[in-house]
């Protein structure tokens, strides 16, 4: 694949992008060509939750294009920033978090992280947190980094705007959140930043920290915000509409092979290397095609082509046959025991509520036959042993002693 090829890929906007220049400043393809060292490319992640989804994975398979073409790769974990929380898109402040919950949040997105970059070659990855600089800024610094942007500036912030034209609460240290943002650039001298469309005004803070440091300024790399498996919504776990990186094989797979066909080629596109002009035209097949790559590389081939296996038992109601379904034990469940507090407390729901809700409209299977009795009562554990219970098209867990 050619520079310019892989480089574009999934990529809605660089900035700034004159690709008609011969400068290094304004072309991002010249300061790849034109650089005599490895150029040290940053992604900001904020450890605010525990799990990751494929929405998060884009800018970080963008940092492994990369590594894989000789880069440096730096990834920042926010664990300073991650105590005030970034407002972006956010219509009312953030609950800041402690250090242990950061710190703990922290370590399982590294181990979510790992299929997708390269951590083995030596100098592709420096891993950094920003309390490293961050927490020994003094006010004298603090001041400084003030004095450079404008409070009309931040006002015209998305999110920032919206909030002040509604009189909602806007606190001061949101406004700090870009400015240490940008602060990370320029204590990591950073070339390229990564992230979302949501992060071009944080990223354009960093590009004017850098000149008022007196560094090169970084270029912006904005990746697309993924919609969610429903085609509509941004993925999000709080939608429901997710895949996260910390499911199992076959709860992957039976997701993704749902694929809406709407969302296909983007989903390849932003989350595979399949080439796109080899895709399958039959949609059926190209969302096999997307579930099998995908669970791939994130659970390895053996246990995907399981999954499939086992998502297509499951489908024709073959329960025994699917041995990579989760399991759930029984053993802390107190007899009798309600079907719905089952599909609550096996995690199939959020809720005894909603799990309610759920038999009520036929969404629930136990052994592939449909359940919609909310008043259903197992006496004794036995009965439900090596069943498998079902919410939807794609949650299962298997009853075990």
């Amino acid at each position: 694949m050619s520079t310019l090829s892989w480089l574009r890929r999934g990529i809605s906007e660089i900035f700034p992008d004159q690709p008609d220049s011969s400068s290094a400043d304004e072309n991002l393809v010249q300061r790849l060509a034109q650089s005599d060292r490895p150029l040290r490319i940053k992604l900001g992640i904020d450890p605010t939750g525990a799990d990751i989804h494929l929405g998060h994975s884009i800018p970080m398979r963008k940092l492994r294009s990369f590594q894989d073409a000789g880069h440096t790769a730096v990834l920042i974990i926010g664990d300073f920033t991650a105590r005030i929380g970034d407002p972006t898109g956010k219509s009312e402040v953030r609950r800041q978090l402690t250090e242990d919950e950061v710190r703990a949040n922290a370590q399982t997105y590294l181990n979510q992280v790992r299929p997708i970059l390269d951590f083995d070659t030596p100098g592709r990855l420096e891993i950094r947190y920003n309390s490293e600089w961050l927490s020994s800024l003094d006010l004298s610094k603090i001041l400084q980094l003030l004095a450079t942007t404008t409070v009309g500036q931040m006002l015209a912030k998305e999110g920032f705007s919206e909030r002040y034209d509604k009189g909602d609460p806007i606190y001061l240290h949101e406004f700090l959140y870009p400015l240490m943002q940008g602060y990370d650039s320029v204590a990591v001298e950073a070339d390229v930043e990564l992230g979302g469309t949501d992060q071009k005004f944080n990223i354009a803070i960093g590009r004017d920290l850098q000149r008022h440091f007196s560094l090169r300024p970084q270029f912006g790399l904005l990746v697309p915000i993924l919609l969610g498996t429903d085609g509509v919504q941004k993925m999000s776990k709080s939608l429901g509409n997710y895949v996260a990186l910390s499911e199992d094989a076959l709860t992957m797979y039976s997701k993704l092979e749902k694929t809406p066909d709407t969302l296909l080629k983007s989903y390849f596109e932003l989350l595979t290397d399949v080439p796109l002009d080899q895709l399958p035209e039959n949609p059926r097949e190209a969302q096999k095609l997307l579930a099998l790559t995908i669970v791939t590389q994130y659970r390895g081939e053996a246990a995907a082509k399981h999954a499939q296996q086992d998502a297509i038992a499951l489908v024709q109601g073959n329960t025994t046959q699917a041995d990579t379904v989760p399991e759930f034990s029984l053993a802390s469940v107190q007899f009798p025991a309600k079907l719905f507090f089952l599909v609550s407390a096996s995690g199939l729901c959020k809720s005894s509520s909603d799990a309610r809700r759920q038999l009520q409209g036929g969404a629930v299977k136990l052994d592939g036959e449909k359940v919609d009795d909310v008043d259903l009562t197992f006496e004794t554990p036995e009965s439900l042993i090596g069943k498998v219970l079902q919410l939807g098209k794609n949650k299962f867990v298997r009853f075990i002693a």
